[in-house]
């Protein structure tokens, strides 16, 4: 078997910081900011892509946890404003284009 060289390409985004429009409370400090990368395929398990991409409540429940930094309960994701579950499930679908439909969206894509 050979070794296969694979180019040096550009990749999407692997992560996006949301602004929380209702901080979270957790004990004595508020949460105000969450980091979100980019899921691998590890961290999709047990869900369906489709309901991901539908930004199904209970599949973000399930995936959020295992992508954010600070680590997100799912008591965490139950709990937040409406508006802020959106932007999670917005940037979480937009991990899943490619390069091209990223730069079409005007998302970064370094």
């Amino acid at each position: 078997m050979t070794g296969t060289t694979i180019p040096n390409v550009q990749k999407a985004a692997r992560k996006a910081t949301i602004t929380l429009e209702e901080p979270l409370q957790r004990g004595d400090s508020q949460i105000t900011s969450v980091e979100v990368r980019r899921p691998g395929a590890g961290e999709l398990r047990g869900l369906k892509l489709v309901e991901v991409l539908n930004m199904d409540v209970t599949a973000l429940a399930t995936l959020l946890p295992r992508i954010t930094n600070p680590t997100l309960t799912s008591g965490d994701v139950a709990a937040l404003d409406a508006a802020d579950l959106l932007q999670f499930g917005m940037e979480t679908a937009a991990f899943f284009m490619t390069r091209e439909q990223a730069t079409a969206q005007g998302y970064p894509t370094a």
